[in-house]
């Protein structure tokens, strides 16, 4: 899979997925604010993704060009209104990868 992208040990994940029945994944309907699912929310399929995230620009990119190659780019990696250079794309393999690069602290 990724594991020729990307360096052993050098990824911290973190998992999302339904919580536990009858608590609150997100508020609000889910027809403004899509960020979690809640209820009256149409089930979605359970799917992989994954996020690499940093402040090592040259690295990230890398890791980017990478991934991206050969898949589908949903969002370029690029400057974001919140100041960070992020992106979204899913890999040949069908792994949905978002990708966040730390942009300059605010002063």
């Amino acid at each position: 899979m990724a594991g020729s992208s990307l360096p052993g040990g050098r990824v911290q994940g973190r998992e999302h997925g339904p919580g536990e029945a009858g608590t609150p994944q997100g508020a609000g309907p889910c027809e403004r604010v899509p960020l979690l699912p809640g209820p009256g929310c149409a089930p979605r399929t359970p799917r992989p993704l994954r996020n690499l995230s940093g402040d090592d620009a040259g690295e990230l990119s890398g890791y980017w060009a990478k991934l991206s190659a050969g898949g589908k780019v949903a969002v370029a990696l690029e400057k974001q209104m919140w100041g960070d250079t992020f992106g979204m794309c899913t890999d040949r393999f069908g792994i949905e990868w978002m990708v966040n690069i730390a942009g300059a602290p605010a002063a």
